[in-house]
């Protein structure tokens, strides 16, 4: 039997550092709030590129990486982002069929839930309810979802990771 051999691990990986650095870049007040989720939506994409590289496990050490580097409590968006993964790894043969708008909107929905189980955490722990633009990061990145792919996709062709 012929192992196939995996390449571009350092793409991926260099895909979620960015990832994360634009997590924690500081911003002006009124762009804050509308920053998307960029490690969900790296995340998203690889789960739907590449499901036997990137999972659930995956999904556990960047919520961790993304709980340490924000000062949220420890696991918090890493549950989240674990149920996102698997979301997406479940689905991924289905949503690689729908045209890009489609994705958008599949995204949109993932990313709410997302900051659904985020927020369900954080009011479990009594901390107040956030302000309604809580979920425009979900809208934004639904907006940059076509964006992402298609940036994501001609580097994972351009370097032939697979």
């Amino acid at each position: 039997m012929l192992l196939a051999r995996h390449r571009g691990g350092g793409v991926i990986a260099t895909t979620f550092l960015i990832a994360l650095l634009l997590t924690i870049v500081p911003l002006p007040d009124w762009m804050r709030y509308i920053r998307p989720d960029w490690v969900g939506l790296v995340l998203i994409y690889w789960c739907l590129a590449l499901p036997d590289r990137v999972g659930v496990s995956t999904g556990w050490v960047m919520g961790l990486l993304v709980d340490l580097l924000t000062g949220t409590l420890l696991g918090q968006h890493a549950m989240a982002l674990t149920v996102v993964a698997w979301l997406a790894l479940k689905f991924h043969q289905r949503l690689r069929l729908f045209p890009i708008w489609q994705q958008a909107l599949t995204v949109l929905i993932l990313l709410v839930l997302h900051q659904l189980l985020a927020l369900w955490i954080s009011r479990f722990i009594g901390r107040p309810a956030p302000p309604w633009y809580y979920w425009a990061p979900s809208v934004t990145g639904m907006l940059l979802w076509p964006v992402t792919y298609l940036f994501l996709r001609s580097l994972r062709r351009g370097f032939r990771v697979n």
